[in-house]
């Protein structure tokens, strides 16, 4: 038997991959060699890795169908396209608002730029993942620079602390997905996930359906959904807010990857299995997510537990088990990961050298201070209540209108009330900015590049609020072709 001749036409789809690893090694080398200068240098040539990542992405790796490489381990489609783009998008304007604040700190070194291209290069390994086998490597590759970077200030003990926990925790997650895919494999025989998908029909065995359980267990893990949430408000909290800021955007996409490609591709066929373990996990999440984030008097720990109510959002869209569903789902990752970068972007520029401007005090008056910040932020707390016409109302709409469709009117009740709960501590941060006596804070300050980009991300909340149909649209085609 021939083997295949790799060509750059027959690489192609994979061109992101493949670059990135070459761009990380670039990225190092260049630091290590540039010395004291790699501070100015490291920084711009990442961001212009990125960049040049996206258009040879657009250029190269688009293909109008699925297309499998590498014995079909990897997948090439165009929802692995846009995620991809999205994903070099994110990663460029969360190092942007980064720089100033690692800078401050004494922290900026290029150390922390390799591990955000590494984590980003796990996303798109799982992104891609058509095998069990990829799909884990993607999976350990994003969390093992995320528990690096969580514990990248060495001098602060409550980054250590956190990283240790989100490292512990981590490996046990791993553990029961890599056990859960384990038991499938050995009952099915195979690792790809088309194959998964007619191997499971019909009435699943009760082998499989413990497989599942434990796959369902990692799957919410790294969703940060409830019970296995309790990492992300301590992670959140005890990491630089420059690393929580790469920490709650960036790796959604994975995390919706890993959902999508195991749970809906290679498991759909027993959809019914999985769905009611969601159903209850995505409750879950909705409940405790904006209860607990009412008590909390810390922005990043309230930003946490916002993060693990939306999640409930997105699985909510899985428990659908349609089409519908999944577009709803795909649309509302990419609605809150827009969200939450401007979100922890108003907190870092709103930060100082040695002032972290993450206690809910600290936003007092902030209108009086400094109004380009509390306008962005503003529009960014009234988009993720859900408040029209932002474009947070229509990503939850979606998963109502997904719902409905499916006939699970009780989710949707529970879904609404939890949302009218979660619009009071959005609309308390407004509350305090425009309504209560300025501190003596420092006003904002920042390069002007780096503001304009923050009045960009929540101006396309508004954007995307006003005309919501040609995002809807990008969702349902490119699931569709997939």
């Amino acid at each position: 038997m021939n083997n295949p001749v790799l060509t750059f036409a027959s690489l192609a789809p994979a061109l992101p991959e493949l670059y990135l690893t070459a761009a990380i090694c670039l990225v190092l080398l260049v630091d290590v060699f540039a010395g004291a200068a790699g501070r100015r240098i490291t920084p711009t040539l990442t961001l212009l890795v990125l960049v040049v990542g996206a258009a040879l992405t657009q250029l190269y790796s688009q293909v109008p169908v699925q297309t499998q490489l590498f014995s079909g381990m990897y997948v090439a489609d165009p929802l692995a396209t846009l995620l991809k783009l999205f994903g070099f998008l994110v990663t460029a304007v969360a190092l942007l608002y980064s720089r100033e604040y690692l800078d401050a700190r004494g922290i900026l070194r290029g150390e922390y730029y390799v591990l955000v291209l590494t984590a980003l290069l796990g996303i798109f390994v799982m992104v891609s993942a058509n095998s069990l086998l990829t799909m884990y490597v993607g999976i350990e590759l994003l969390a093992l620079s995320l528990y690096a970077m969580v514990a990248f200030d060495r001098d602060s003990g409550i980054a250590a602390e956190s990283a240790m926990k989100y490292f512990v925790l981590g490996a046990i997650a791993s553990g029961c997905l890599l056990y859960g895919m384990s038991m499938v494999y050995g009952l099915t025989g195979t690792l790809q996930f088309p194959e998964l998908a007619q191997a499971l029909t019909g009435t699943p065995s009760l082998g499989v359906i413990l497989g599942v359980v434990f796959i369902v267990v990692g799957v919410s893990f790294k969703f940060g959904a409830v019970p296995f949430h309790m990492w992300v408000p301590d992670v959140y909290h005890g990491a630089p807010s420059a690393v929580t800021l790469f920490v709650g955007t960036a790796p959604k996409i994975g995390s919706f990857a890993l959902t999508f490609r195991l749970l809906a591709e290679g498991l759909g066929n027993i959809s019914e299995t999985w769905t009611q373990m969601l159903t209850i996990v995505a409750a879950l999440s909705l409940v405790i997510g904006n209860l607990v984030a009412i008590a909390q008097t810390n922005l990043k720990r309230m930003l946490a537990y916002s993060a693990i109510g939306n999640v409930g959002f997105i699985l909510l869209g899985f428990v659908a088990g349609t089409e519908q569903g999944y577009e709803a789902a795909l649309y509302y990752t990419i609605v809150y990961v827009i969200m939450a970068l401007g979100s922890f972007g108003v907190l870092v520029l709103a930060s100082r050298a040695g002032f972290e401007a993450d206690e809910l005090v600290h936003y007092k008056g902030l209108f009086a201070r400094d109004p380009l910040l509390a306008l962005a932020m503003m529009m960014l707390m009234f988009s993720t209540a859900g408040v029209p016409p932002f474009v947070g109302f229509w990503a939850k709409l979606q998963i109502f209108q997904a719902l409905w469709a499916t006939q699970h009117l009780g989710l949707v009740i529970l879904a609404a009330s939890v949302s009218v709960i979660g619009a009071f501590y959005y609309l308390r941060i407004v509350k305090l900015m425009y309504f209560d006596e300025p501190g003596n804070l420092p006003a904002g300050r920042g390069q002007v590049g780096v503001r304009v980009a923050l009045g960009l991300n929540a101006a396309a909340v508004l954007a995307l609020g006003l005309m919501p149909n040609s995002l809807m649209a990008l969702c349902a085609r490119v699931l569709g072709a997939s």
